[in-house]
This record gives C-alpha cells, sequence and structure tokens, in this order.
C-alpha cells in the first residue's frame, strides 16, 4: 500500500521538488498552500492551509484522513525567511516569523499526531536550517527560529518514542529556490549604523541562493528517510563547507569561530 504523505508548503521550491519526487515513487502525496488555486497545474493535489490558522491546518489533515484512511508521513516544510539587523526589525515581523517557523510546525504536528498514534506508526520530518545551528549575522531570527524547531525536534522524540512514532530533523543548506523573493527584508535605512554591513551582506545571501544546490538533492534525501528502517536524529543536506560549518562550531573556541563567520560575511 503506497504510503500518504503530507507537505506543508509543498505548492513550490524544495516541497514541491519533494513532492514531484516521491509522486514517481508511487507516494501518495498530498501539498499545501495558503492559496492553492494558483497551483491548479500541480502534480499532487494542494490542500488549503495556513500554519498560522489551526482551523485550516485541522480541515486539511481531516481531509486527507477522510480520503485515504490513514496519514504515514508529515513533512514540516512551510517556513519563512527573514533579514535584518536584530535592532531594527519590528517586533510584528519577529512574532510572525515564529509563528510560521516554530509555532505553525507545532499545530501541524500535534494535528497529526492523534492519527498516527491509532494507526500505530508514523514518521514526521521538520526542515529546518543549517542556519539554525548557529547564528548568523542579519539572519539571527531565522537562525533562532529554526533552531527553537530543531531543538523542539530532539524533545519530541523522547516523547512519542512508545507510540511507534518516529520523528527527525533535516537541515538544508542553500538551495536554488525562490526563497529569497519571499522573505521579510528589513529595510536598509539611509544614515542607519547598519546601513553598509547589513547591506553587503544581504547581496551576499542572496547570491549564495541563486548559486545554491539543486533541489532534487533534498527530494532525494526525503524519499532516503522515508525508507530507512531508522530514520537518524538529524540530517544535514547541502554544500560540504556548509555542512563543514556545523563541525567547525562544535571543536573550534568560540572566538574564532566568530572570527570565521565574520572573515566570511566580511564584516
Amino acid at each position: 500500500m503506497s504510503k500518504v504523505v503530507l507537505i506543508t508548503g509543498g505548492s513550490s521550491g524544495i516541497g514541491k521538488s519533494i513532492g514531484e519526487y516521491l509522486i514517481k515513487k508511487a507516494f501518495k502525496v498530498y501539498g499545501t498552500s495558503r492559496n492553492p488555486d494558483n497551483y491548479k497545474e500541480s502534480l499532487f493535489p494542494i490542500l488549503q492551509l495556513d500554519v498560522k490558522d489551526v482551523t485550516s491546518i485541522k480541515r486539511a489533515v481531516k481531509t486527507i484522513i477522510d480520503t485515504e484512511g490513514r496519514l504515514d508521513v508529515l513533512i514540516n516544510n512551510a517556513g519563512a525567511g527573514i533579514t535584518g539587523p536584530i535592532e531594527e526589525i519590528p517586533e510584528e515581523e519577529i512574532k510572525a516569523n515564529f509563528e510560521t517557523n516554530f509555532f505553525g510546525p507545532i499545530n501541524v504536528i500535534k494535528a497529526v499526531l492523534p492519527h498516527m498514534r491509532a494507526q500505530g506508526s508514523g514518521l514526521i520530518i521538520n526542515i529546518t536550517s543549517i542556519a539554525g545551528y548557529m547564528g548568523l549575522p542579519y539572519r539571527g531570527i531565522y537562525s533562532a527560529s529554526k533552531g527553537a524547531l530543531k531543538l523542539l525536534t530532539e524533545a519530541f522524540r523522547m516523547e512519542i518514542k512508545d507510540f511507534n512514532i518516529e520523528m527527525t530533523n533535516v537541515a538544508p543548506g542553500d538551495f536554488a529556490t525562490n526563497i529569497a523573493a519571499g522573505r521579510y527584508h528589513a529595510p536598509i535605512l539611509d544614515g542607519s549604523p547598519y546601513e553598509k554591513p547589513y547591506g553587503d551582506t544581504l547581496k551576499l545571501m542572496d547570491s549564495h541562493v541563486d548559486t545554491g544546490s539543486d533541489p532534487n538533492l533534498m527530494a532525494l534525501a526525503i524519499y532516503k528517510i522515508i525508507t530507512a528502517k531508522k530514520p537518524k536524529i538529524h540530517y544535514k543536506i547541502g554544500a560540504f563547507m556548509q555542512k563543514f560549518s556545523i563541525v567547525l562550531k562544535r571543536i573550534l573556541p568560540d572566538r574564532l569561530y566568530e572570527k570565521l563567520l565574520l572573515n566570511h560575511y566580511k564584516l
């Protein structure tokens, strides 16, 4: 029997690539979008879901259960980028980012757990970021929200271990998607003490996305995780140096690692 997969944010970017790959492998895939009417040409059904709206989450999960009778895999992929000097990012934008990147996945997990527990199996994959392993300049809020989801995964795993439900964290590096266009960018303010360093860093970040890895690499990685007998707790997917940066953070003195980041961002 084909496994049933729910991918939040499955209408574009990494989510779309994952869904299309899984379709080829005979999985039954459902994606989500806040505006599904914009994706009528999708190769798999796109349900209306906003991770900040619990009612829409419950409705989408109910639709899948009513149609398929089960839900085997949840991929918490929906997320939002945010950049800017922490001092200058409006508080409402900080809260909105955490609503999408942290509280949203929690609410989707809460909606699917009772069904997975009743069927006696399930896999939840939380898509975080390599940025969640370190505090990055002018991406501090994004790093914090993704890092929070990574730690939540570690705790959640232990709480659901008796239900035969697995949970894992997948941290991608930079991939060639349209994420930069969807980010909230704090404006570069004339006369701000951050005007030049933030402006230069923003250009560097956008260039990293433009030259990022092929999203199909993430799709293949997710397929391997779904078909693994015992998924690992953490996965890092991306360019070698991005993954190696996590190793360096673990072994280098804090100030030396900070200096490497400052040199990388030319700050």
